[in-house]
């Protein structure tokens, strides 16, 4: 996605400090410095039995650290209290503090009960027709009537399903959390809706059955000043982001749905009978690790069945990422946990929650677009996209002004940087950068220009995305950009002219791969490849917070109960809710088993029956940038084979790893973890798709098993496509099953015959077919220094 001044646009990749390891002399208060939050990793199992509960034997811990020369600012200060802030039981074994650098430095070398000791890590947001789009044609449209297998389970399974959705809270009033003709909660339910100052549980129903907020952290790294008056501690969603995910998961029907117009329509979220929990961990200044650790652990004891998170980190090895640490519980509790990718794309590398535990989602476009139109006085005609929705201009051309105004950057459109008297009733081109694309039409509607063009530079290559911009407003790719800028300044009196198309469906080629989508390979781990698939994620119409406009700026007065937005937070809760209908139709199945079905039904070709194309340069896209392509929920419903894995084969795999067992236990969270059973390469899990690392190694042998979840009886046939240079041989070439439920293996060699120097990856895959289900895999390979 790209830039904006709301939170929901806001990605950002952060470094994770390593574990503080001290040693040597004591500590005075005066060395201890200003409080920050720490997160606790401890021996759980170690509680001395003179302590009720853990919490008790936390709280007794730091009361023995030495006091902090800036205590009066800290603690009390801040309406906290003690400084302990969290107990972690469920997704960690710990608690989150108040502690200065000095205390924290005393806290690890005093016991051999505490494992490690983190600073808080800060996380950032990643910022209608997918249901058809998705082929989820009516409600519990997955569930086809006239489906040979008769696997056709009541229109209620799907009720009995929980997304928890831990992001910017949510706006209770959305017509997307209407409870019409729901039943009672489920029993396993134990969450709850607490109230705040301008939210009362009582606003909760059937459908949104629970509503929490986490702020300590918040509270902390802020100085304790925490709140404008705009954001109280409550369940709200002050931001728009979290109803927005949460009524794409699960949001009921809503007939009559549009933004301002665009996009009209039935909205409604995939799952529409599931049933939501809010989990409010980000506020004005970001997602704090201690508050997304505390809601994780709430979720799981409260017995949600999906968890969606469209908030992540860059890349970090595992035992320091807590989204990862967390989501490890999650995973044994039998909770999938789907986290969008980031919005770091096209860049190389820049792929987050990787963890092969979380399922990792990218972003396509749909088959809708909005496109708008520049006209220039030459008669030269540009084609872009807007959601503005108020006045026109007209239909004759006015004064076109690109200029680099008093402060140099007035091409860029920043703040104070346009001369009003040059722009005063003209159209503005404006470069896209730095400031957020909404934020430069409201400088130039204050300077009083009529209308913008928002160009993309290179850069920004030839996506554009749609915005609800305050003035009209066409934003067109580089080329175009490049095009009227030459014109602009090469005329004495440019002139333009904008009008607006409306809604177009149906548009070809789609899907293509949003060039904002952060892209593999995978750096913790080069074996796993990521992500692991991509969805709609481009100008989604969903549902948003009254409490702002649609643009997220404050100058903004518009008010809406739905908006579009683009960004991995859009493609996220899509596979959040697709993955709760698969729960519904296979309650038995486990989080990997949902996710493989996922990943080896997904779809590579367009709608034109082509390979997926990049929108970064319009190039085809590769499984660094799509996984293992595009989802269909259909084809998922039913995958023949699944590749399953187990916690202990996750631990397996950590233990592949240069990791040491102290940073396996803080993942696993068990006493007897030990490595007697070690994958001999981590690209060795049992995952549902490939990435071959050539090193020194010229062959690479992996094993993979399969269970048939399809027909008792079946025969599968292996296929193998990919680049010359490599040799792949499959054994065995046919996996013959005779039951449900009957696991097979086979074994593949990757041997390297060399490659083109000036091409050190390339891609392949891996198909298994008995000619009605095709279970696919896509291999990724990487030279380094063959």
């Amino acid at each position: 996605m790209a830039s904006s001044t709301s939170i929901a646009h806001l990605f950002s990749v952060i470094i994770l400090l390593p574990v503080i390891v001290l040693r040597g002399s004591s500590i005075s208060a005066a060395e201890t410095g200003r409080k920050k939050t720490y997160i606790v990793h401890m021996n759980h199992h170690e509680k001395p039995s003179s302590y009720a509960t853990h919490h008790d034997w936390y709280a007794a811990t730091l009361q023995f650290l030495p006091a902090a020369a800036t205590e009066s600012a800290d603690g009390a200060g801040l309406g906290l209290g003690s400084p302990l802030l969290y107990t972690y039981t469920e997704a960690y074994h710990g608690f989150a503090a108040s502690l200065s650098p000095g205390q924290a430095e005393s806290l690890r070398r005093r016991s051999d009960s505490v494992l490690g000791v983190y600073e808080e890590p800060v996380y950032s947001l990643h910022t209608t027709r997918t249901p058809e789009f998705l082929g989820i044609s009516s409600d519990l449209g997955l569930w086809d009537p006239h489906n040979a297998q008769g696997q056709n389970p009541a229109p209620q399974a799907a009720a009995d399903v929980i997304i928890g959705v831990l992001d910017t809270g949510v706006w209770p009033e959305s017509r997307s959390f209407d409870d019409s003709g729901m039943g009672a909660v489920p029993d396993t339910w134990r969450g709850e809706c607490v109230a705040g100052s301008d939210f009362s549980p009582e606003l909760c129903n059937r459908k949104l059955i629970g509503a929490r907020y986490y702020s300590k952290g918040y509270r902390m790294a802020t100085g304790g000043s925490f709140l404008r008056k705009s954001e109280p501690e409550s369940p709200r969603d002050q931001h728009g982001h979290g109803t927005h995910t949460a009524s794409t998961a699960a949001g009921s029907l809503v007939a009559n749905a549009s933004l301002l117009g665009y996009a009209s329509g039935t909205a409604r979220g995939m799952a529409t009978h599931a049933r939501v929990a809010s989990y409010k961990v980000c506020w004005s200044t970001g997602c704090f690790g201690s508050d997304i650790l505390a809601a994780m652990d709430q979720a799981i004891a409260d017995k949600v069945d999906v968890l969606s998170m469209s908030l992540g980190s860059g890349s970090a090895q595992y035992h320091r990422d807590m989204i990862a640490v967390g989501a490890f519980a999650a995973m044994e509790r039998g909770i999938l946990v789907s986290c969008s990718a980031g919005n770091s794309g096209p860049s190389r590398a820049s792929v987050a929650n990787v963890a092969p535990w979380i399922m990792t989602v990218g972003a396509g476009t749909l088959d809708r677009d909005f496109p708008a139109y520049v006209a220039l006085g030459d008669e030269s005609q540009f084609t872009g996209v807007s959601l503005y929705s108020g006045p026109g201009m007209g239909s004759k051309l006015v004064g076109l002004v690109y200029s680099t105004g008093a402060t140099g950057r007035g091409n860029l459109c920043l703040p104070r940087s346009l001369d009003a008297s040059l722009v005063r009733g003209k159209v503005v081109l404006c470069d896209r950068g730095i400031n957020g694309r909404v934020e430069k039409g409201a400088v130039v509607r204050d300077a009083g220009g009529i209308g913008m063009i928002l160009a993309n530079l290179a850069a920004n290559g030839e996506e554009v995305v749609a915005d609800s911009h305050l003035l009209p407003t066409v934003a067109v790719g580089w080329k175009m950009g490049d095009a009227i800028r030459k014109y602009a300044t090469s005329l004495p009196n440019p002139t333009a002219m904008l009008s607006f198309g409306g809604t177009v469906l149906n548009i070809r080629p789609s899907p293509v791969v949003a060039a904002f989508s952060s892209r593999g390979p995978n750096m913790v781990t080069p074996q796993i490849l990521k992500p692991d698939v991509i969805g709609p994620g481009v100008n989604i119409l969903a549902g948003w917070s009254e409490a702002l406009g649609p643009t997220g700026l404050e100058k903004d007065a518009r008010k809406t109960q739905f908006n579009i937005m683009s960004g991995t937070s859009m493609s996220c809760p899509h596979i959040s809710g697709v993955a709760a209908l698969l729960k519904a139709a296979h309650p038995s199945w486990s989080p990997s088993a949902i996710k493989s079905a996922l990943m080896t039904t997904a779809y590579t070709l367009d709608n034109t029956q082509s390979p997926l194309r990049d929108a970064a340069d319009g190039t085809f896209s590769t499984p660094w940038a799509h996984g293992s392509g595009h989802v269909d929920p259909q084809r998922a419903l039913f995958p023949g084979l699944v590749y399953d894995i187990s916690s202990d084969d996750y631990i397996a795999f950590l233990c592949s790893l240069d990791y040491t067992l102290e940073h396996i236990k803080a993942i696993a969270k068990r006493p007897d973890v030990n490595c007697s059973r070690r994958l001999s390469d981590p690209g060795d899990l049992n995952y549902p798709s490939f990435s071959i690392l050539f090193r020194d190694n010229k062959v690479v042998k992996y094993t993979r098993e399969v269970t048939n979840v399809g027909p008792a009886v079946s025969t599968y046939e292996v296929a193998v496509t990919g680049p010359p240079m490599v040799e792949v041989t499959v054994k065995p070439k046919k996996l013959v099953f005779t039951k449900a439920g009957e696991k097979l293996r086979y074994r593949v060699t990757f041997a390297s015959k060399g490659t083109n120097r000036r091409k050190r990856s390339d891609f392949g895959s891996i198909v298994w077919s008995d000619g009605q289900n095709q279970v696919r895999s896509p291999i990724a390979y990487a030279w380094t220094q063959l």
